[in-house]
């Protein structure tokens, strides 16, 4: 089998995201970098977005008028689950919370607790996010 220096060692998912460092060569992404990038892109891309999976993607902006209710939280988190579990075939959930922030009625936070299977190293993923307001 031949190798090449200008492609990565093992296969690494999309988005690439890459760009040139200060000597003008292209750095490819670690793999926990692309699967942090991946899951980013499935949390705010919208269905009907994602090109070639028209129906998938969490689509966080479609939530943010919703009132912050157990239910919505729920759906929420449900929904995170399922896309996850369907795109991002490197890693396995640990855990999905979708928590109300403090005393912040309109406040939540999603955090994303996986494993990278090739590997098995555990890493989380926080986001904060405002909804229209408290239940």
């Amino acid at each position: 089998m031949t190798t090449s220096p200008f492609l990565p060692r093992f296969p690494i998912g999309f988005p690439l995201l890459t760009k040139p460092d200060a000597n003008g060569t292209w750095a490819w992404p670690s793999l926990e970098q692309s699967v942090r990038d991946s899951l980013r892109a499935i949390l705010m891309t919208r269905p009907g977005e994602w090109l070639l999976h028209r129906q998938r993607g969490v689509g966080l902006v479609d939530f943010l008028q919703r009132p912050n209710s157990a239910e919505t939280r729920e759906e929420l988190r449900d929904r995170i689950q399922k896309e996850v579990g369907l795109l991002e075939k490197r890693v396995t959930l640990d855990g999905v919370d979708v928590l109300p922030t403090g005393d912040r009625e309109n406040e939540i936070t999603i955090t994303l607790r996986y494993r990278i299977l090739r590997t098995g190293v555990a890493a989380s993923q926080t986001v904060t996010m405002n909804l229209a307001g408290g239940a």
